[in-house]
């Protein structure tokens, strides 16, 4: 089994692995409420997740859910206890593999009392006390998963060297080299790991690079997304890429031109000025002015829109957003402001990737070219390659940024390309493709090697 907080849901999956790179799944996601990502103590946002992985296994898992709660009533042992991955998409200092220590959290939530805790703790005592046949037995970032769940279900036989989420935050994890990990190789009491492969995973957090913004863009709006976060100063990099903040972004900048006396936007007081012969008009209740009023799926419909007269963006203004009677300029003008938000994350996601294909050096072994695959929304580079399996760099990403935002994986290429050190050259050999639901299976992935081997004993 495996559990995902990643962001506003939670998901709770069973895996069935198929050994032939395919899986089926079954599962269920309900979003988290506002309240308890902000509550007061941990133990109540850990308690709604508790209930449910109940409610979970009471639907899919009946029979073995009453069976083991029958002999739990009869002082027996359960006969099986189901081995949980858990995808906990926030900071920590992990130091086993089911126990990690809250660093900070991100994405919206905020609940102080869980800092510097273990999070699988927090999850297996709310799971003791409904009394339910699950041990917590891995601790996965959302990126690891990725990168687990794409190892398993990429085509070929070529390692896959990034996992990496564009969705409601951002993130990658990577494979390194061991003698690269000098935080290890260096330091003393780093504890006991097996160095057998001469490689270990490294979970890069990217999602606070440049928190001083020497290097990264920084507008009026990101300035003041940032100062009215739960956490000013921190994810300045996710703050600029990832689905949380980009329809806030929209939505500030907006906000600003309809403020601007030099900008005509939404203020066609004369219908016969428009092409729709009729009064734009703005709710006073419109979710506009309102902080996070815009949701970062309106982009992709902005992105998305070749009707005449951008006539999608305008009936969606009017139904969602409570502006009513938009002309044809001012749905050019939501669609550019739209698309160079969406851009910018795109390319900057292109840093985060090139970052870790040119620290590898892995397009340097690299001689021949190589294709996406056409999945889920995932176009294929320009032109159609051959591929010497051996040579492709693969990486492995999900998300609802780059599976739904149209040509968002076009504009990562374009920005690759304009790197040196990829180059056009270098960009052909880098394939990308849909982990579908990476964080979940990775995370159940890692559970049942966990759960396979044994404890260690105590002296």
């Amino acid at each position: 089994m495996a559990v995902d907080l990643g962001g506003t849901n939670f998901r709770v999956c069973s895996i069935q692995l198929h050994g032939n790179t395919t899986f089926s799944l079954t599962q269920s996601k309900v979003a988290v409420p506002q309240e308890l990502m902000t509550a007061k103590t941990s133990k109540e946002l850990f308690s709604f997740l508790a209930k449910q992985i109940e409610k979970f296994l009471q639907a899919h898992h009946e029979d073995h859910y009453s069976h083991t709660l029958r002999r739990r009533q009869t002082g027996e042992e359960p006969e099986e206890i189901f081995n949980l991955g858990f995808t906990f998409s926030f900071p920590v200092n992990q130091v086993g593999i089911n126990k990690g220590l809250l660093m900070r959290w991100t994405k919206g939530f905020d609940i102080q009392d869980a800092v510097g805790k273990d999070v699988c703790a927090l999850l297996q005592t709310e799971i003791d006390e409904l009394h339910l046949p699950v041990k917590v037995a891995a601790l996965v970032n959302d990126t690891v998963g990725t990168l687990m769940a794409r190892s398993y279900a990429s085509p070929g036989k070529t390692g896959t060297l990034l996992g990496a989420i564009f969705g409601t935050g951002t993130n990658g994890a990577y494979v390194e080299k061991l003698d690269k990990v000098t935080k290890l190789t260096k330091a003393k009491n780093v504890g006991d790991f097996d160095k057998s492969t001469g490689e270990m995973i490294i979970n890069t957090e990217w999602g606070s690079f440049d928190n001083s913004l020497r290097t990264l863009p920084n507008t009026p709006y990101d300035v003041e997304l940032d100062q009215k976060s739960v956490n000013p100063g921190i994810q300045m990099f996710e703050k600029r890429v990832s689905g949380m903040f980009l329809g806030e972004l929209l939505r500030l900048a907006l906000v600003s031109l309809i403020k601007d006396p030099k900008v005509p936007l939404f203020q066609d007081d004369n219908s016969s000025s428009n092409d729709i012969h009729s009064t734009t008009q703005i709710a006073s209740n419109s979710p506009i002015f309102k902080q996070w009023g815009i949701d970062t799926s309106f982009l992709s419909i902005c992105a998305g829109d070749t009707s005449a007269g951008h006539r999608v963006i305008r009936q969606t203004l009017d139904k969602d957003y409570g502006i009513s009677a938009v002309s044809t300029e001012d749905a050019e003008a939501v669609k550019i402001i739209a698309g160079a938000i969406g851009r910018r994350a795109a390319r900057l996601s292109a840093v985060a990737i090139g970052a870790i294909v040119i620290n590898t050096g892995r397009l340097e072994k690299s001689k021949s070219t190589a294709t996406t695959e056409d999945k889920a929304g995932i176009n294929p580079p320009r032109g159609d390659f051959k591929v010497n399996e051996e040579d492709v760099v693969d990486v492995g990403v999900d998300g609802s940024l780059v599976e739904f935002y149209p040509e968002f994986e076009e504009h990562i290429r374009t920005a690759l390309r304009a790197v040196p050190q990829i180059g056009e050259h270098g960009e052909k050999h880098i394939r990308i493709g849909i982990a579908k639901d990476g964080s979940g299976v990775g995370a159940a992935l890692i559970a049942l090697v966990a759960g396979q081997v044994p404890e260690p004993k105590l002296d």
